[in-house]
């Protein structure tokens, strides 16, 4: 009877032990998938094979905002290794859809072994913690991103930091601002007809921004976003490619833009304004990098701001992105 006794004394030791460390092993990996600041995943679905839809309760955001991932072969949850990231940012009209709506990138990179990351960056949001007249708050899109759904897919998701990142329209000026402002986070940044100067045209003592954003956004409040031009002018410039030139050195440069006119990829048949200032933007940009000795690859040429171009552009541009994150 005692030796009896002993026997279930021991195997419900034995049990306890297990189901403790079990326990502990649980909540460990849901907390693995929440920011700093408490912002968490609340929801996931498939939206095609290897395409990984995520809702995400943001601080920064103050509710729910979508990601979507598109996962290399062979992903999981809980595999031992994790996966080099490439950020995909999309334009001023635009959501976290938008890249694997309108080009072949789920096609373009399933064997290529990376983690392609595309998150909402809001209509005209321009990827930045907008100032809101003095008072912050959100929408904060640049901690959004650069915090909470890094730490996010970094603790949850098998993202490594091995990082890369591109985008067109105002995605390409969040792409260049992020790898400036964020020393060290990207080992490459791609444009793809950006706007790269906020304050093109701006006059002092006008309150308007420059023409980059005025014709990309035209119906945003831009003292929200940044302030007055001039009042705020140090947020503006902080906040701006091209007195942030300095700051991308030893980053992989790639800067495309067309030129307005109709290409061989089609187009309009008269000249698209808001790539015509891009494709000199871009032009500008890439003398300023020269003049800082900043190594950059561009391709100046015949097209509009749409689709097609920035999918050739992509597909240009990726074995590059893959070389700097290997």
């Amino acid at each position: 009877m005692e030796r009896t006794v002993r026997h279930a004394m021991w195997f419900i030791a034995v049990v306890a032990i297990m189901l403790a460390a079990f326990a502990r092993a649980i909540p460990a990996r849901a907390a693995a998938a929440v920011a700093d600041d408490g912002s968490r995943v609340i929801g996931e679905s498939m939206a095609a094979p290897r395409t990984l839809d995520l809702t995400i309760d943001s601080a920064a955001m103050d509710g729910a905002q979508k990601v979507r991932l598109l996962l290399p072969r062979g992903w999981s949850k809980t595999a031992s290794r994790t996966w080099p990231v490439l950020w995909l940012l999309h334009g001023g009209s635009d959501d976290h859809t938008s890249w694997t709506k309108n080009t072949d990138v789920a096609d373009l990179v399933q064997d290529a072994g990376v983690i392609v990351v595309m998150p909402n960056g809001g209509r005209c949001g321009n990827y930045t913690d907008w100032w809101n007249y003095g008072n912050g708050g959100p929408p904060q899109w640049e901690k959004f991103h650069m915090t909470e759904v890094r730490q996010i897919l970094e603790r949850g998701y098998r993202a490594g930091t091995a990082r890369a990142v591109a985008g067109n329209s105002m995605g390409g000026l969040g792409a260049i601002e992020y790898a400036a402002r964020f020393p060290g986070m990207f080992r490459a940044a791609a444009v793809f007809s950006g706007y790269l100067d906020t304050l093109h045209g701006h006059v002092a003592g006008d309150s308007s921004p420059g023409l980059g954003p005025a014709w990309l956004c035209p119906f945003t409040d831009w003292r929200r976003v940044w302030g007055d031009p001039d009042d705020q002018a140090a947020i503006w410039h902080a906040h701006n490619p091209f007195d942030l030139v300095s700051r991308l050195r030893g980053i992989g440069l790639y800067v495309a833009s067309g030129n307005g006119r109709a290409g061989p990829l089609g187009g309009v048949p008269f000249i698209d304004p808001v790539e015509r200032l891009a494709g000199e933007e871009a032009r500008d940009f890439v003398g300023l990098l020269g003049a800082e000795g900043i190594p950059v690859t561009s391709h100046l040429y015949d097209g509009q701001h749409s689709w097609p171009y920035w999918q050739r552009e992509l597909h240009a541009v990726l074995p590059a992105l893959l070389d700097r994150l290997g």
